[in-house]
Parts: C-alpha cells; sequence; structure tokens
C-alpha cells in the first residue's frame, strides 16, 4: 500500500487587522464623497443657471437678473449675478464664471476646488 501525503490546505481570507485598514479606507473614502458631492451639484446647477440666464436678457443688468432668480431657486450660495464674466462675442453673448470653494475635512486639512465655466461652445 502506498501512501500519499495531503499537503496542508493554506487558509485564505483577511486577516482582522487587514480588514480593519480595508474599512478605514473606504470610511475616508465615502467622508470625501459627502463632502464634494454637494459642492459638485452646486457648480452643475450654475452650469444650467448660466445657460437659462443667456436666454432670459440681452443686457448684462437683464442677464444677472435672470441668474439671480434661478439662483435662488437653485439653492446657488457660491456666487451671485455680479460674479458673472459677460462678453458679446459678434451677435452671441458668452457668460462664465469661476470660483473656488473650500471643503474643510479634518482639523487644519482642508480640500480647495477650483470651479469654473462658461456658455462658449
Amino acid at each position: 500500500m502506498t501512501r500519499m501525503s495531503v499537503a496542508p490546505r493554506k487558509q485564505q481570507g483577511i486577516t482582522l487587522f487587514g480588514l480593519i485598514v480595508v474599512l478605514a479606507v473606504l470610511g475616508c473614502i465615502g467622508v470625501l464623497v459627502a463632502k464634494v458631492t454637494p459642492t459638485t451639484i452646486e457648480y452643475f446647477s450654475i452650469k444650467k443657471a448660466i445657460v437659462s440666464a443667456k436666454t432670459g436678457g440681452t443686457t448684462v443688468q437683464e442677464i444677472q437678473n435672470a441668474f439671480n432668480k434661478q439662483a435662488e431657486v437653485g439653492y446657488i450660495d457660491a456666487i451671485s449675478g455680479k460674479d458673472l464674466d459677460i462678453s458679446k462675442n459678434g451677435d452671441e453673448i458668452q457668460i462664465s464664471f469661476a470660483y473656488q470653494k473650500k471643503i474643510p475635512l479634518v482639523g487644519p486639512v482642508s480640500l480647495l476646488i477650483d470651479y469654473a465655466g462658461s456658455t462658449a461652445k
């Protein structure tokens, strides 16, 4: 009779320390996403508002007022109509904006995001 030796199977899985590290990294990413998402939503609201304001007036004052109305409805706090850069390129009106958003993370650590957009194609 031949004896076959069976090799012991290696255990597979994650250790408790590995699980804690993975959960900590996922938690940090989750907090970062939760803090950045509202500013990103506001940015896209501003982009929609400038497109709407472009059709809402022909003078600088009318466009600023149209944007301010859209900002009030869309809960836009980052900029106002006075912060818009309104120019005319031929017959077409172009509206652009740029602003920074500082997001506090932990203690003295913050995230600074530069947002910019325009109606130019």
